[in-house]
């Protein structure tokens, strides 16, 4: 099946924005991507063009299609950029919702600063296309359960208000999710540490779970070492990926092609 001039389930060296430029209008369920933001890594040497890719990424996503957006900010003299706010006002400018910032929290970050607190985190802005079509949310057990009293309707006068109610068994997550780094953690893959800046496997799983339906079409336009299609395919979506890089294309190809068949 193809889309645009592109075979689906494949991954392209291909520039993003010359690959998009050749996919049809409303097409993409979901896009899992880190950009190389304030080149904190050296990709391969590498640029892009973030304001033509935020259009282009509007143009080809379906309504209610969602858009994950992971990046981080570089601290340079004391000083944050806040690239990373920047490009999240731009997508609202250039027509997306502002779904949800998300907090990705890095639980074994090594990055420590000499007059501050450590570093641990990347936010994962959530954009969507009007209204997000689909929500699966992930649950996770309470603390506790049953009929009780819980607090309800707080005004502006600051005073609880109590109503018998049942706590349920299981509640949705938050929007602050922690991932371990590293080998083991962000993956057991060895060969996708070949690439500079990986993200955890299951930060794309979880993302993929929430956002899609089997079947679904999951799109990462900077894939590197193809995380975000790995987990695609893991969790049965169709996906296509491209790469600028010809390096990080075969990495990403040849890291797909390491799953054991028998998961499909």
């Amino acid at each position: 099946m193809k889309v645009g001039n592109f075979e689906i389930n494949n991954i392209y060296n291909i520039d993003c924005l010359e690959g998009m430029q050749s996919l049809p209008n409303e097409c993409i369920n979901l896009v899992v991507t880190s950009p190389p933001y304030d080149d904190l890594r050296n990709y391969n040497g590498f640029h892009f063009d973030f304001e033509n890719i935020a259009k282009e990424l509007f143009r080809v996503m379906k309504t209610g299609g969602v858009v994950v957006w992971v990046v981080g900010d570089k601290i340079k003299n004391g000083d944050r950029t806040l690239t990373s706010f920047k490009q999240c006002i731009y997508f609202q400018e250039v027509g997306f919702n502002v779904h949800d910032i998300m907090i990705y929290q890095k639980k074994n970050t090594p990055f420590m600063r000499s007059n501050a607190y450590t570093n641990c985190y990347e936010f994962m802005f959530v954009f969507s296309k009007e209204k997000v079509n689909t929500f699966n949310p992930i649950k996770t057990k309470t603390a506790r359960h049953g009929i009780e009293k819980l607090v309800t309707n707080k005004k502006a006068d600051g005073i609880n208000k109590k109503v018998v109610g049942e706590l349920k068994k299981e509640k949705t997550l938050t929007n602050i999710w922690s991932y371990a780094v590293g080998l083991g953690g962000s993956t057991n893959d060895k060969i996708a540490f070949q690439h500079t800046a990986i993200f955890p496997e299951k930060l794309a799983h979880d993302h993929i779970l929430s956002w899609t339906n089997e079947g679904d079409l999951v799109f990462d336009p900077m894939c590197g070492s193809g995380t975000t299609c790995k987990m695609a395919k893991l969790n049965k979506r169709n996906f296509l990926g491209m790469e600028i890089s010809k390096e990080y294309t075969d990495l990403a190809i040849k890291r797909l092609a390491m799953m054991p068949p028998e998961l499909f």
